[in-house]
Parts: C-alpha cells; sequence; structure tokens
C-alpha cells in the first residue's frame, strides 16, 4: 500500500498532464490535486512550502509562456497587434468548438486551426495582403504550438517534482533536486 497509492495519483497527474493538449488549464488542475492530497495523505512527504511555491510558479510561468509565445509567433511573421489579438481570440474559439471531436484532442487542432484563421481574417480586414496575413497566420499557429509543447514540458516538471515529494523511501531516479 506504500507504493499504491503514491503510484495511482502520480498516474493521474499524467493523465492531466494530457489535458494539457486539450488546451485545458490541466498545470493548475495538478497543483489543485497535489493540494488535496497533501491534505488527505497523513504521509505526505516532502511537500513543504518552498514545494507548493515551486509548484504555482511553475504553472504561472506555463500560462504566460503559452500566451506569449502566440504572441511572439505572430510578431515573428509579421502581424500586427489586433492580429496578434485575433489569433488569440480564434485559438480560444477553436479549441472550444473542435473539442468534441477525436476524443477530445480536436481541442489542439482547433487551436492552432483557430489561432491561424482568427489572425488570416483580422489581417485581411486590415487591408493586408492575402500572402502577409497567410504568413502572419502561419506565425500564429506555429507560435501556439510552440506554446502548447513548452507548457506541458513545464507540465512534466511539475510530475516529476511530485514524484520525488511523495515517492515512499530512496528514489531510483537520477533527479534529487529539492532534498537535502
Amino acid at each position: 500500500m506504500e507504493y499504491i497509492l503514491p503510484g495511482l495519483f502520480l498516474s493521474i497527474l499524467g493523465l492531466v498532464l494530457l489535458l494539457n493538449l486539450l488546451t485545458l488549464p490541466a498545470n493548475w488542475m495538478m497543483v489543485i490535486l497535489v493540494v488535496i492530497w497533501r491534505i488527505a495523505n497523513p504521509n505526505p512527504g516532502a511537500m513543504d512550502a518552498f514545494y507548493f511555491v515551486s509548484l504555482v510558479c511553475l504553472a504561472l510561468i506555463g500560462e504566460v509562456i503559452e500566451f506569449l509565445a502566440q504572441a511572439w509567433g505572430t510578431k515573428k511573421y509579421g502581424a500586427t497587434n489586433t492580429g496578434t489579438i485575433g489569433g488569440i481570440i480564434g485559438a480560444i474559439a477553436g479549441a472550444i468548438f473542435c473539442a468534441p471531436f477525436f476524443l477530445g484532442l480536436g481541442a489542439l487542432f482547433g487551436a492552432l486551426v483557430g489561432a491561424w484563421i482568427g489572425c488570416y481574417l483580422v489581417e485581411l480586414l486590415r487591408g493586408r495582403s492575402a500572402a502577409e496575413a497567410w504568413t502572419a497566420a502561419k506565425g500564429a499557429m506555429v507560435g501556439r504550438f510552440f506554446g502548447i509543447c513548452i507548457k506541458c514540458g513545464i507540465g512534466m516538471t511539475m510530475l516529476v517534482l511530485t514524484y520525488h515529494a511523495i515517492w515512499p523511501g530512496e528514489s531510483i531516479a537520477p533527479l534529487r533536486l529539492f532534498q537535502t
């Protein structure tokens, strides 16, 4: 039982981590689940204040990077500020609209295509040529994809930190970050 509950909990966190692909706030869900684990578990492991501050900071950084990556992509490929906003709104709308398809993975495709469509349409409405709008929209899609990848990587870091905090006994993993 010493290994079963932590193993089940880490498996659940791993499944929650996949929700990042659906453009959901999976990293924040992981933080909430870890807080519940800490409250419910009489032997929570190495979950001190520094650990929780680290998790919250990582989740916040993930959200900021996801947003900034799309803005970076649109700017790098020549979009205007309104094109950037159109891409962000399009990504959100696309993720929501396409979420029911492909067992939820439609949200990922919807976010990418929505970012492209949103930026493309706004750039066309601003009077830019189709070629310029196309290039700017490509930047919105690339930036969104990059942001999702980074956010997933940060979520994996949160999962590894949680593994080290709750796994009983000596860890066989080579990474022992916050233990003295």
